[in-house]
């Protein structure tokens, strides 16, 4: 298996160590479901989001340590801020597709 990238970013703050945690991992692919929740049981965080670039949108789900949830909302803010601030994502609006809907 290739090198994963997993960035925890402070979501609601404007200073480290504040706000709500949350890691990112963005995929080229999907890892299977059991990866996924072992990645963030490891993490450790309330949330873990991973998301696959599909198309123009960004397939997005997240798990906690211990299951896959619908929705985060600050899971959702920290991965827009890993695709616009450290991936360098050009788009001004990024659309996420999940089991919640866009």
């Amino acid at each position: 298996m290739n090198k994963l990238k997993i960035f925890q970013v402070d979501a609601f703050c404007e200073k480290v160590f504040s706000g709500n945690p949350a890691a990112v991992c963005p995929l080229e692919e999907w890892l299977s479901d059991e990866l996924m929740q072992k990645i963030a049981m490891e993490n450790n965080l309330a949330e873990t989001a991973f998301y696959v670039k599909d198309g123009n949108d960004f397939h997005i789900r997240w798990f906690t340590p211990t299951i896959e949830v619908n929705l985060c909302g600050h899971a959702t803010l920290a991965a827009a801020h890993v695709i616009f601030h450290l991936q360098n994502y050009s788009g001004e609006v990024i659309t996420f597709n999940s089991r919640s809907g866009y």
